[in-house]
C-alpha cells in the first residue's frame, strides 16, 4: 500500500440539535468549533437559533399533557432506564469529560458514575415528591382540605458548565415530577449534553420531554425568558450578572418561576429544592359530615 493510499481522511462530526425527539441541524445552518483544553479539535456543534429555541418550545409543550399525565411511577422507570442507558456509554462519557479538560481521566469516571446515581435517585423520588410536597391542611369547619402538587409546564434551563452531572442535576428533577423542559448546554463543553441526548433518544423518554439547544448562551437565554409560552426558567448555567438579571427581567413578562442559585455544589446531597421549584400547588375543598 503506497503512502498516499495509507493516509485516511477522518469524518468530521458535527453534533445536532436535539428538538422533539430528533436531531436537527440548526434552521440557520450555522455550527462552531468545539476543542480540547489543549486546543484540538473535536467536533463542530450546531449554533441554535432564536427559531430553534421557538421549535424546541413547541416540541415540549407538545409533550407536556402526555408528560404530566404518565404516572409517578412510569416516570420513575423511565429514569432508571437512562441510567442504565448512561451506563452503557460509560467509556464515552469519561473520553469527553476528559477531553474538554474538565476532569482528569480518573476524577472523570467518578464524575460520569455520580452522575448514573443521581438519577436512580431521583427516579426514586418521583412516587414520593407528591407525599413530601402535598398535605391535608388543618381548617376550622367541616371540610377537609388538601393541597397536591403538580408540574408547572414547560421549563427553561441554562445547564451549568459542569457539563454531566450539573447536566443531570438540573434536567432529572425537572422531569421527574412531570415538566418538560428546553436546555440550553454548556458552550464550552457541550459533547457530553449531546451524548446525553443520544442518550435519552435511545431510552423510552417521549420525544420532546428533554429538547437541547447548543451555541450561544447569551444569544438564546434572553428569548426563552421571553417567551410566553415558557413557564419557568433555571438560570443555574447563566454566570454573567448582567445577562442574569435581563432573563429576569424578561421572565416578569408572563410571572414566570425563575430559580437562580449562587455556585451550586454538585457533588452535595440534592435534596427536594429543585423539585418544588417547578412544582405548582393545587389546594381543594371537600365538605364533610352531613
Amino acid at each position: 500500500m503506497s503512502d498516499t493510499q495509507a493516509v485516511r481522511l477522518a469524518v468530521r462530526k458535527t453534533y445536532k440539535l436535539y428538538i422533539g425527539g430528533a436531531f436537527p441541524r440548526s434552521e440557520s445552518g450555522r455550527s462552531y468549533v468545539v476543542t480540547s483544553s489543549k486546543g484540538d479539535f473535536l467536533a463542530n456543534a450546531s449554533k441554535a437559533s432564536r427559531k430553534d429555541a421557538r421549535d424546541a418550545v413547541s416540541a415540549a409543550r407538545k409533550a407536556f399533557a402526555g408528560w404530566s399525565g404518565a404516572t409517578a411511577y412510569n416516570r420513575g422507570q423511565i429514569l432508571y432506564r437512562i441510567a442504565e442507558m448512561l451506563e452503557g456509554r460509560r467509556a464515552q462519557f469519561v473520553a469527553e469529560l476528559t477531553e474538554a479538560g474538565t476532569r482528569k481521566a480518573k476524577d472523570a469516571g467518578g464524575i460520569v458514575d455520580a452522575a448514573i446515581d443521581r438519577l436512580v435517585w431521583y427516579a426514586g423520588w418521583s412516587d414520593k415528591i407528591a407525599a413530601v410536597a402535598g398535605a391535608a391542611n388543618p381548617v376550622a369547619g367541616p371540610y377537609l382540605n388538601i393541597s397536591s402538587p403538580e408540574p408547572t409546564g414547560v421549563v427553561a434551563v441554562i445547564a451549568p458548565d459542569e457539563p454531566l452531572l450539573g447536566l443531570v442535576s438540573v434536567i432529572a428533577p425537572v422531569i421527574v415530577t412531570g415538566n418538560t423542559c428546553v436546555v440550553v448546554a454548556s458552550e464550552r463543553a457541550p459533547l457530553p449534553s449531546i451524548t446525553l441526548a443520544e442518550v435519552l433518544a435511545t431510552s423510552d423518554l417521549p420525544g420532546g420531554v428533554v429538547n437541547v439547544l447548543t451555541g450561544s448562551v447569551k444569544e438564546i437565554a434572553p428569548w426563552l425568558a421571553a417567551h410566553m409560552d415558557v413557564n419557568a426558567i433555571d438560570l443555574t448555567g447563566v454566570a454573567e450578572e448582567d445577562l442574569a438579571i435581563a432573563c429576569e427581567q424578561a421572565a416578569a413578562e408572563n410571572l414566570k418561576r425563575v430559580l437562580r442559585p449562587s455556585a451550586p455544589d454538585w457533588s452535595a446531597d440534592p435534596g427536594t429544592k429543585r423539585m418544588t421549584a417547578f412544582l405548582e400547588t393545587k389546594t381543594v375543598w371537600h365538605p364533610t359530615g352531613i
